[in-house]
């Protein structure tokens, strides 16, 4: 199980790009090195924390990363009212070090994980969005992970904040795909997995 130490925990709010999501940013390591999508409650069988915030009505999509949770709301919902409950209930869970993960669920290790046969422009790809790409991402209450590449196409997946934000496509295309071409010339075009 991956658990979070017994230590009083400081928690704060950021807003997102997405209107519909929020970031909870803890002052101690929740998933060191690592993130994890739950982007409805049937994805949290396995995750005790997730778990727990979707018995809470307006939640409908949670991501954990490194040192934040990022909460997706329902729409008729408004943060002014769900901020309070949520940044008590995730402190105390955290201050309580109840689970946060089991090890039955997937984690997606952020480190660029190296697969022998992967060609040089992969490698860099990887590195490029390890490097330059996922900290911006990060910031923002998301994760940008790498599919594939192909003929000059770099597929991405998007977690957190970033899947299903109204400005993760001008994201995606102004700044990811610019940094993406400069960085590993080879990429031609970055687009989203769907």
């Amino acid at each position: 199980m991956v658990q979070h130490n017994n230590f009083a925990v400081n928690l704060y709010t950021e807003e997102t790009p997405n209107p519909e999501t929020m970031k909870f940013v803890a002052s101690k390591l929740i998933l060191p090195g690592a993130t994890a999508d739950f982007p409805s409650p049937e994805t949290a069988d396995h995750a005790p924390l997730p778990k727990a915030l979707f018995t809470f009505p307006y939640i409908k999509g949670v991501f954990i990363a490194s040192n934040f949770v990022t909460l997706t709301k329902t729409k008729e919902a408004d943060w002014k009212e769900i901020i309070p409950p949520m940044n008590y209930f995730i402190k105390t869970y955290l201050d309580k070090g109840l689970p946060i993960i089991s090890n039955e669920h997937h984690i997606v290790d952020q480190k660029v994980q190296e697969n022998l046969t992967e060609d040089d422009i992969v490698t860099k790809i990887k590195q490029v969005l390890e490097i330059h790409v996922q900290p911006i991402i990060e910031m923002d209450g998301g994760a940008i992970l790498y599919k594939n590449f192909k003929k000059g196409k770099l597929t991405v997946t998007l977690h957190g904040a970033c899947s299903g934000c109204p400005s993760s496509m001008i994201t995606l295309k102004k700044g990811i795909e610019s940094i993406m071409k400069r960085k590993v010339p080879e990429v031609k075009i970055v687009e989203a997995a769907e």
